[in-house]
């Protein structure tokens, strides 16, 4: 077992590098999504399956790597390092969509919904639509290091907060048995 916990930083790279994969094409429906719903509606479907990778990639290195048993902060560990490994691969996809492709595209798909909401006065949200439009503005303002740092810090934070509960559920104590017990075969 000693020798397994030098194991744990190969794995998450390894495991942190397909859900960074994965992450990347998940990131592609988002701004072809803004324009095709079906394809916003992917994107989300997608974002909800990343829990379950991650319980999955902790579950495979609990059976393979450490022999079926694993303690919580282990896990919990092991978790928050697959989902830094893949936000930091991600955010290099982030950064060159940001830089090269973006060129505001986002940010006008947004005004441009704000202002398709504002032509339908509905009654009562002018404060809110005020508040939306000048998040909108400063989001606008971000360059794409900012949206990139923005985007690498929200992975890595909501990652840690979602490897408590898959923690949780994927440690195992070792069964050690019951001394002084033995099986007879009569």
């Amino acid at each position: 077992m000693a020798d397994n916990r030098g194991y744990m930083q190969r794995y998450a790279m390894l495991l942190g590098t397909y859900m960074g994969v994965f992450w990347i094409m998940k990131f592609a429906f988002f701004p072809l999504g803004l324009n095709t719903p079906f394809l916003f509606l992917l994107f989300l479907g997608l974002t909800l399956c990343v829990p379950f990778m991650g319980y999955y990639y902790v579950k495979m290195f609990r059976d393979r790597i450490c022999g079926g048993s694993i303690s919580f902060l282990r896990a919990w560990a092991f978790t928050v390092l697959v989902y830094l490994f893949a936000a930091m691969l991600t955010a290099i996809a982030h950064y060159i969509y940001f830089r090269f492709i973006d060129q505001g595209f986002i940010i006008s798909t947004y005004q441009t919904m704000l202002a398709n909401v504002r032509a339908s006065d509905l009654p009562g949200v002018e404060t809110y639509l005020e508040q939306l439009s000048e998040a909108i503005d400063l989001m606008g303002a971000l360059t794409p290091t900012d949206i990139t740092i923005q985007l690498l810090s929200q992975n890595v934070f909501y990652g840690s907060l979602l490897a408590i509960p898959t923690a949780l559920f994927v440690m195992r104590r070792r069964n050690e048995g019951v001394a002084g017990q033995t099986e007879s075969k009569e």
